[in-house]
């Protein structure tokens, strides 16, 4: 069947106009699998914050209960013992300037970048290169660390980073269709309650306005936000 033959008769399972449980709507999307891949399910989640101001930008990272299902390459900028920590931790690549040439000649071939905060200042000469695919390294999501070793690890392990884009959505992967529904609501839970609980201050009214999961080539099924209002 082709893709956008399957995209259909996935599309016809859906009520556009419901807004489903989270059970349901998991459910639902982890069986709209293909032959071809594994595919990737993601979450959007669009909070009531205004994006513009900095003080409602709401970022950070996670560690989901069940990873993500996918080997993630690892880039650690380290130099002396925390080079040895970082490649005892497993990163995949560690070092400073050479892989600030390699970066700059267009090498992004890895998922995850920590940096000690010491290198912060090299880093930044990438940071046009890094920043737009969201790998720039960040205090916030606890990538820059001297603490390279755990950092690593937790990469490894599943940690996700998100942050609200332009519009106020936050997009986040929460593991594979193959995991079934039960670990994907694990997981879906887990992300959901890291955001609500970096909630700005200056946030008024409600925060979660609205939430849809989608595998990679499936359409999206809106969920009913009700349950996680205050």
């Amino acid at each position: 069947m082709s893709h956008s033959k399957r995209y259909r008769s996935f599309k016809t399972k859906v009520d556009s106009q419901k807004k489903y449980a989270v059970d349901e709507a998991l459910g639902l999307v982890s069986e709209m699998k293909s032959e071809k891949f594994d595919q990737t399910v993601d979450v959007a989640i669009r909070l009531g914050v205004d994006a513009k101001q900095s003080d409602q930008q709401v970022r950070g990272a996670i560690n989901l209960p069940h990873g993500l299902g996918k080997k993630t390459t690892v880039l650690v900028f380290a130099k002396g013992e925390k080079e040895n920590e970082a490649k005892a931790a497993g990163a995949d690549y560690v070092g400073t300037d050479d892989l600030i040439q390699k970066i700059t000649a267009g090498w992004t071939d890895f998922d995850k970048v920590v940096a000690t905060p010491d290198l912060m200042a090299v880093v930044s000469r990438v940071g046009k290169i890094l920043g737009p695919r969201g790998l720039m390294p960040n205090p916030k999501t606890g990538t820059v660390t001297f603490e390279v070793g755990k950092a690593v690890s937790e990469c490894k392990k599943g940690k996700v980073s998100f942050k609200t884009d332009k519009a106020g959505i936050i997009h986040c992967p929460i593991g594979k269709l193959s995991f079934g529904a039960q670990k994907l609501k694990d997981n879906f839970l887990a992300l959901v309650d890291g955001i609500v609980k970096l909630k700005p201050p200056s946030s008024k009214g409600i925060f979660l306005k609205g939430i849809a999961v989608s595998g990679t080539t499936t359409p999206g099924v809106r969920l009913d936000v009700s349950v996680f209002q205050n």
